[in-house]
């Protein structure tokens, strides 16, 4: 159930959304939006809440995107390089939702870095350490991951091979919730700087689309030992991290791109969209897994994966 402070994040988003998009009247939206935008209004809108609901779900948020993207007329090759990046830079909502929910542990882990709360620097380095694999992976592989693995074939191997990954962790951890009950209970206080680096190795193999940042890091923390709703917390403060750098990276590396085929209005309106639906989306979820753990979006992911092949192989 939502509390109190559940309620004004989530009205907090929708506020900021509301003054956004009122504060931008209708001949604004016509000057934003040149006659050689590849993206709408309503594409934004629906790229937004296709970002928003899957972007903490463990089923891949740019795989949705990219499935989506795939019915858009683009005009191009360069336009459908820019939709591509602005599939990244649209999580700047969702980065916006989790920062309001999870004011308190920020917070926490800033005054930690200023040497005045124990408990929140050791979280705020566990997540530095979480986040550098990706890190320093992340911009070498950026272009071949763009050239090879935005499609509907790889996306749909993906989805398949994490269902099966991500019923293997649930299956395993039911198995030891029952023998050894003490060592996948832990909390955020217990996790180690070692336990921290290896979620932040898994959450690498989410930089293939389809894959899912959210199901590694999850899983990640299954497999040291976090509680359900834990894992799902320590997942959601590192996509702050991740979320935040990648859509930085592509601002700055494609914003030219960008803004040559796609008008600002729709793209910030996206963004918005994305950060309200983000924000339900995180509530559920905390309080789904803990009843009913991941076995819903295997099933789902699995069953995807073949409604992508087929459309791929024509069937």
């Amino acid at each position: 159930m939502f509390n109190r402070q559940s309620y004004s994040a989530i009205l907090i988003t929708i506020c900021v959304s509301f003054c956004a998009c009122h504060a931008t009247s209708d001949d604004d939206l016509k000057e934003t939006q040149s006659p050689e935008s590849n993206l709408t209004y309503l594409d934004s809108v629906i790229y937004g809440l296709v970002e928003g609901v899957t972007e903490f779900l463990p089923i891949s948020s740019t795989g949705h995107l990219v499935i989506v993207s795939e019915f858009a007329n683009l005009d191009g090759e360069e336009a459908k390089i820019a939709l591509h990046a602005y599939l990244i830079v649209i999580q700047a909502g969702a980065i916006l939702a989790v920062g309001l929910i999870y004011r308190k542990e920020i917070w926490s882990m800033v005054l930690g870095f200023l040497g005045m709360d124990p408990r929140g620097r050791r979280l705020g380095f566990n997540l530095i350490l979480a986040f550098l694999p990706a890190a320093l992976v992340g911009p070498f592989l950026d272009d071949l991951i763009e050239a090879y693995l935005f499609g509907l074939l790889p996306i749909a191997i993906a989805l398949f091979a994490g269902a099966l990954f991500m019923h293997w962790a649930e299956s395993r951890k039911k198995r030891m919730e029952g023998q050894f009950p003490a060592k996948v209970g832990k909390s955020l206080d217990d996790l180690t700087w070692k336990s921290s680096f290896f979620i932040g190795f898994l959450q690498c193999f989410a930089m293939c689309p389809g894959t899912s940042r959210s199901m590694m890091t999850i899983v990640g923390g299954y497999l040291v030992g976090l509680d359900r709703s834990k894992a799902a917390e320590f997942s959601f403060l590192l996509g702050l991290i991740t979320l935040t750098a990648a859509a930085c990276y592509k601002s700055v590396t494609k914003w030219s791109l960008m803004s040559q085929h796609l008008a600002l209005g729709p793209v910030l309106l996206g963004c918005l969209v994305a950060g309200i639906s983000a924000a339900l989306s995180v509530f559920w979820l905390v309080g789904y897994l803990n009843r009913h753990g991941l076995g819903l979006f295997v099933w789902y992911r699995i069953l995807l994966s073949i409604v992508v092949l087929a459309f791929y192989f024509g069937l």
